[in-house]
Formats: C-alpha cells, sequence, structure tokens
C-alpha cells in the first residue's frame, strides 16, 4: 500500500465466464428430475389405496360400547356433579353416533335447533328431549337438587339405550 503511483493504468476486464460455476445445469436437472418422479409415485400410491367408509352401524356400536363405559365410572355423591358427567357422556355418543353437534352446543341451543337428530326416530327425539330437559334442570337448579346420584345415572343409562336403540333404519 506504500507504493507510489504516478499515474492511472487501464487493466484489462476479467472474463465474465470465469465468474461462473463449473458445476453447469445438469445437477438440478437431475435433481427436478428426481423430485417429479417422486412426486407421482406419491400420487399413484395415494390414489391406489381405496378410502374405506366408515360404517355408521360400527361408529354407533363403539360409541355406545364408551357411554356405557363413562356411565358406569360415573359415581358421585352429588346429583348436579352426576347430571353434569351423565349430559357430557350422553352428548358425545350423541356427537359420534349420530355426527350431530350437540357436544358443543347449549340445552337452549338444543332443543332450539329443528334439525337435531333427524337420525332418530319420532319417539326417540322426544325421549332425547326430555331426557335432557332435566339433567339440564339439575345441572342449572338454583339450589341443589335433591335427586339419588344413581338415579340419574339409571336414567341416563335409560336414555342411552334409547338413542341407541332409536336410530331410524
Amino acid at each position: 500500500m506504500n507504493e507510489k503511483t504516478t499515474g492511472f493504468e487501464l487493466m484489462e476486464s476479467a472474463s465474465p465466464e470465469a465468474l461462473v460455476p463449473q458445476g453447469g445445469l445438469w445437477p438440478w436437472l437431475v435433481v427436478a428430475a428426481i423430485a417429479a418422479l417422486l412426486a407421482v409415485i406419491l400420487i399413484l400410491f395415494l390414489r391406489r389405496r381405496p378410502d374405506k367408509p366408515a360404517d355408521a352401524a360400527m361408529l354407533r356400536l363403539a360409541a355406545y360400547i364408551e357411554a356405557v363405559a363413562g356411565l358406569a365410572c360415573a359415581t358421585t355423591a352429588d346429583a348436579r356433579n352426576a347430571a353434569v358427567q351423565c349430559s357430557l357422556i350422553l352428548r358425545k355418543y350423541l356427537s359420534n353416533a349420530a355426527g350431530d353437534p350437540a357436544l358443543f352446543e347449549t340445552h337452549e341451543e338444543f332443543v332450539s335447533r329443528h334439525d337435531a337428530l333427524k337420525a332418530l326416530t319420532a319417539a326417540a327425539r322426544g325421549a332425547t328431549e326430555a331426557g335432557f330437559t332435566r339433567l339440564a334442570a339439575l345441572k342449572y337448579a338454583p339450589e341443589r337438587p335433591a335427586a339419588v346420584p344413581a338415579e340419574v345415572i339409571a336414567e341416563s343409562r335409560a336414555l342411552l339405550e334409547t338413542l341407541h336403540h332409536g336410530f331410524a333404519a
């Protein structure tokens, strides 16, 4: 850096070909071809697997078994807590067995919905409305209900049987 320059000397510019990497374009073409081949294989593999439609009877049976087990485990000393547990179990059954959004609705929304439980017979729909109304009365009573928790669970079990056997053919 301590050199003394007396004037400017024009240098020859570097060739642009010297700045281009020597690999060429063919490695990128190979990578693109392999990616396209993998995509085609994946698409063909996914198309060959047939989607099995869910059997409605099997879904109802699985939901019924789960609900029976849930009601068998539901033991509390308080009728309000028993009503809350039973209501959740029955709503989950309806959600799984009938594809009904009852699990995510309040009692008022469920009762006021006109298309609720179209898969059930009229008698089963009436029993369901009466059963859920009783459970709601126990859950939201201003004072502790005097009902026996075992009776609440037994009524819920009877409602589950009505629901399970009340699906229209």
